[in-house]
């Protein structure tokens, strides 16, 4: 894992998932710190990273939040320090913190378990367009 930029934080995602693509979409318009680089969890780097970090591919079905040599995060935990990197307006959603982490996993994996029902699925991962290439790893 050494070539992973040690500034970015990365995002992995289910990238044939709609919603997922949404919230790419959505975290790459607000990301004005150029903070996030995103790679699909069905990517070789995908495997590659789960592997090191111990995420068993088979169990998670959800977005995982790694920074390099630091920690990751996964499912609710992980939102929450993606808002908290967003800042601003979506600071609001970490008030959801005095929930117990426990019942704010169950709701998104509720979310989690309905999202193709709900927004559909992809026959492959999204090809990014040249200028957002470079936060595609």
């Amino acid at each position: 894992m050494q070539n992973l930029p040690k500034n970015k934080k990365i995002i992995l995602f289910d990238g044939v998932c709609n919603l997922c693509d949404g919230a790419v979409q959505f975290i790459i318009k607000h990301d004005k710190k150029d903070i996030f680089r995103f790679v699909a969890l069905q990517s070789e780097l995908g495997k590659d990273i789960c592997n090191y970090i111990g995420v068993d591919q088979n169990k998670i079905d959800s977005i995982i939040l790694y920074n390099p040599g630091v920690a990751y995060y996964y499912k609710s935990s992980a939102v929450l320090e993606i808002a908290d990197e967003l800042g601003g307006i979506y600071n609001l959603i970490l008030i959801s913190r005095i929930f117990p982490e426990k019942l704010r996993n169950y709701i998104y994996d509720y979310i989690a378990k309905n999202r193709y029902k709900w927004y559909g699925k992809k026959e492959s991962c999204m090809i990014p367009t040249p200028e957002l290439k470079a936060k595609f790893l």
